[in-house]
Parts: C-alpha cells; structure tokens; sequence
C-alpha cells in the first residue's frame, strides 16, 4: 500500500492552476532561472518543462515567518522582507524559492541563519498524480507526523512539484563584518567561537564573518585575534561556480591537504560540508542501503516516474 500522504482539498486558483498546468499523464518538469539546471542529472528529452507560481502571499514579521510561491526569485523575496528588517536561510545567487529548496542548497552563512532543511515549515506541493498536497505548519508545535517537508528538500522535484511554501524568518543583524587570515586554521575558528555565521577557507587562507550587536562582534573579533593575524576586509572571496557536497569532516581534512581530488582550486565552507569549485564534483557512489531508501520512496510518491525523469537526488550536488 502506498505511503504517499492524501491530498488536501483547496480553493487556491493559483495552485489550482498550478495543478492543472501539472496534469495527471506525461513526463513533467518545473523550471525556474535555471541556475541549478543541471543538478543530481540531465532531465529527460520529451519533458514538458511548466513555470511553478510566483508571488510573496504573506509575511507576518511578528511570527517571523513569510508564505512565498516556489517560482519567486530569492533576490525578490529577501528584497521584500529586508524592509521590516528580516531575511532566510535560502541562498541568493539568482535563483527561484523553489529551485533552492529542491536543491537542499545551504547559504554560505547557514551556521548564523539556519540550515534551508529547518527553515523550511510547510510545503503545498502537486503530486504525480495531479493533486494538491498540504503538509507542515506555519509554526512546529501545530506539526505531528511524518517531516514531509524536509523530504522534500534536496529531492529535486523528484517526488512532487513545489507550489507554496512557508519559510522561517530571521532578523537581519545590526552589524556584519568579515574577517580573514593566513594561516589560520578553521578548526580552531570553530572551537573558538560563540556563532560566527560563516568560516571559509581555501586551503591558505581563512574568512570569518560575524555579525550581531556591535560589543558582541567586537568579542567575537578579540577571540579571532588570539588566534591568528586576522583583519577586517570587505567581504568573503569569490567563489567558483561549481557547488560540491562533502561531510563537515572532509572540508575541514581540504584546509590540511591544500587541495580537492578533482579540482584545482576550491573555497570550502566550515561546519556544512559545502564546497565550491571550477570543476563540477565528479559522480558519488549512493549506499546500497540509501539507494533501496530513495528507490521505494520514489516508487510510492511517483510511481510511473513522471517527475523530473533523469535527475537522481543524492547524486551530485
């Protein structure tokens, strides 16, 4: 019997026309900027590729929280929400809400505004067979169940289309600085910091950024001085365009090696296990296990592999 949760009925017309412009038959995808076009595969060839909905539906600062359609750009929405002084935990680099979650893809800053998987609250979505599905909550204690939501990120549009969703906010901090350092090592930035929001390296050189209240960021500033000749620049490196997927453990091992199998140069992040590189990460093998995992949900939440057909999450990143 299958494991895919019910639809929940709606009076939406624009997910209802999301759901119509789905249908029931044929392979189908959703596009949005196309910046991560090419993840976890190269979509099949007879793909009707359909635009998810866009649009910020509602912002509640005082709950910290915004329902946004999944085809809204980042940039648009966190040029909403930084009016009342708030942003999320989605990474801006040009594409749609949607493209980001599907993706499961962390902003470099993630250690100081969440990882997407937590900030990700609700998610109306339209399945393989045509139907609006509603799971999650706008707030954790109204949630019970299985965590849908957080399947749904990193699944590539995989096991349903994202439509709508709610995402946590977070307010924008008063003061942001970076800081870098040769070298320093990022081990010692982690150990010896309350919560930066970010720790880069390169294999040479090592960027911090903190942010808070100023006294806060002025501490912060003095622990990062007793460990390295660190100074106050303008912002972290530029960072290639290819975006590899590691454990914590090897990106802290790339800062000792100096270098990446693969690749000739790198900027690693600290903490998340998230490189980037000029060269694309070349094909994981998936656990036996994982792979039986991935196989029967597949199987249950699109059975006639409608979704996305070519693209395998848990791939390459």
């Amino acid at each position: 019997m299958s494991t895919a949760p019910a639809a929940l009925a709606t009076n939406d017309p624009v997910l209802l026309g999301f759901a119509e412009e789905v249908g029931t038959d044929g392979p189908v995808a959703v596009a949005g900027r196309r910046t991560r076009w090419t993840t976890g595969g190269t979509l099949a060839p007879d793909t009707r590729v359909i635009a998810a909905p866009s649009g910020i539906v509602e912002h509640l600062p005082d709950e910290m929280t915004v329902t946004v359609r999944a085809g809204t750009t980042v940039a648009d929405l966190h040029a909403e929400l930084a009016a009342a002084g708030q942003r999320t935990a989605l990474p801006d680099r040009g594409g749609t809400v949607g493209g980001a979650l599907a993706v499961g893809e962390n902003d470099l800053r993630a250690l100081g505004r969440e990882r997407v998987r937590t900030a990700l609250l609700q998610v109306r979505y339209v399945s393989a067979e045509g139907r609006i599905v509603t799971s999650g909550g706008p707030t954790v204690k109204n949630v019970s169940g299985f965590d849908l939501p957080r399947l749904m990120v990193g699944s590539l549009g995989t096991l349903g289309l994202l439509g709508e969703v709610i995402l946590r906010t977070n307010p924008i901090p008063p003061v942001s600085r970076w800081y870098a350092a040769a070298g320093a090592h990022p081990r010692a930035v982690l150990e010896t910091l309350l919560a930066p929001s970010a720790v880069l390296t390169n294999g040479e050189t090592v960027w911090v950024e903190l942010e808070g209240h100023a006294p806060d960021v002025d501490a912060e500033a003095a622990r990062l001085a007793s460990i390295g000749s660190f100074a106050e620049v303008a912002g972290p490196p530029e960072l290639p365009v290819h975006r590899w997927s590691l454990t914590p453990a090897e990106v802290l091992s790339l800062h000792d090696t100096g270098h990446v199998i693969g690749a000739s140069d790198f900027v690693a992040v600290a903490g998340l296990g998230l490189v980037f590189s000029h060269e694309p990460q070349p094909p994981r093998s998936v656990d036996p296990g994982v792979a039986i995992i991935a196989e029967r949900l597949k199987q249950n939440f699109d059975p006639t592999g409608r979704l996305n057909p070519g693209r395998m999450a848990g791939g390459t990143a």
